[in-house]
C-alpha cells in the first residue's frame, strides 16, 4: 500500500496531528517544526512525542517529514542569516530525536548573485558541522524549481552537495513533483528517463520522500506554484505514472497541494484508487 500524506499543521502537537492523518486515510505527513515564514519554535512537549510514537506505532504508520521554515537560508550571503539557520537547524534535529528515525526536510536556499559554488560551499559547511553520526534522523534536500539563485535546481547541484557531506548515511533527497517539472525535468512524457538519469547522477537508494503535487505552469516554467492533484500542467495520468513507478512506491508521498483537510482527505482517497496492486 502507497504511503500517502499531507501537510499538517503542528499547532496542536505530534499527537493531534497523527490522529488527524488517520482519520483522513493517511499513514504519513509532514509538519512545519516552527513558523514557516519566521524562527520561532514551540516549546516541546515531551509526553506528546512518547504518546504520538506509542499511537502512530499501533497504527503501522509510516516515516514522516519534517520541514524547515521557508525563511531558512543556509547559503545566504549575510552572516548573520546563516548563523540563524545553523541555530535553527540544529534545535530542529535535536527534537527530531524525540521522534526519532525520521526525516527532516529543507530548501538548500539562495545564493543571491554570488554564485551557485560558493552557495554550495555554504551548504555544505553547514551541514557537516549539524549532522551527527548519532543521530536517528536523516536530513533530506528538496529538489528545487530554479527561481531565482535558488540551488538544487538540477540533479547535479545536489550531488554536489551530497558527495561532500561527511554522514552520508544521513542525507538524501526529498523530489517534488512539481518543482522537477517546474525546472524542466519531463516528469509527464519522460518519467522513466528523468528517474534513470536521478539513478546516474544521484542514486534512486538517496531518494527518500516525495513531495506530490500538480504544477499550475508548463513545462520547464521555473515558476514553482503547486496546483491540486490533475488539475494542472502535470496531469492525472502522468500522476498515476508517478505514484507507480518502482522508484517512488516505497516512500513517503506527501500532498503539498492548495487544499483543506477535506480536499486532502479526497486526493488520498484518489490516489489510493489509482495505486495498481
Amino acid at each position: 500500500m502507497l504511503t500517502l500524506g499531507c501537510h499538517l499543521s503542528a499547532s496542536k502537537g505530534f499527537l493531534s496531528m497523527g490522529k488527524e492523518a488517520v482519520s483522513i486515510g493517511a499513514n504519513t505527513f509532514q509538519f512545519f517544526t516552527r513558523n514557516p515564514r519566521g524562527f520561532k519554535g514551540k516549546d516541546l512537549d515531551l509526553e506528546d512525542c512518547k504518546a504520538f510514537v506509542e499511537f502512530w506505532t499501533e497504527n503501522n504508520g509510516g516515516k514522516i517529514v519534517a520541514h524547515a521554515p521557508y525563511t531558512l537560508n543556509a547559503c545566504s550571503a549575510d552572516e548573520r542569516t546563516r548563523e540563524l539557520a545553523h541555530m535553527i537547524m540544529s534545535d530542529d534535529l535535536a527534537r527530531m530525536e524525540h521522534i526519532p528515525g525520521n526525516y527532516y526536510n529543507f530548501h538548500p536556499g539562495s545564493h543571491v548573485k554570488q554564485g551557485v559554488e560558493i552557495g554550495i560551499n555554504y551548504i555544505v559547511d553547514l551541514l557537516n558541522e549539524i549532522i551527527k553520526p548519532e543521530q536517528k534522523t536523516t536530513v533530506l534536500l528538496e529538489t528545487m524549481a530554479g527561481k531565482g539563485s535558488e540551488i538544487g535546481r538540477t540533479f547535479e547541484e545536489l550531488k554536489t552537495i551530497i558527495d561532500r557531506v561527511e554522514c552520508k548515511e544521513k542525507i538524501g533527497v526529498c523530489l517534488d513533483s512539481c518543482h522537477v517539472f517546474d525546472g524542466g525535468y519531463d516528469i509527464v512524457n519522460h518519467l522513466d528517463e528523468v528517474f534513470e538519469e536521478f539513478d546516474k547522477v544521484i542514486g534512486l537508494q538517496n531518494l527518500y520522500a516525495i513531495h506530490l503535487n500538480d504544477s499550475k505552469n508548463p513545462l520547464g516554467s521555473h515558476k514553482d506554484r503547486h496546483e491540486l492533484i490533475g488539475k494542472g500542467n502535470i496531469g492525472l495520468q502522468a500522476i498515476t505514472s508517478f505514484i507507480n513507478h518502482a522508484a517512488v512506491k516505497s516512500l513517503p508521498i506527501i500532498l503539498e497541494t492548495p487544499n483543506d483537510i477535506e480536499g486532502y482527505k479526497k486526493e488520498i482517497e484518489l490516489l489510493r484508487s489509482l495505486e495498481k496492486k
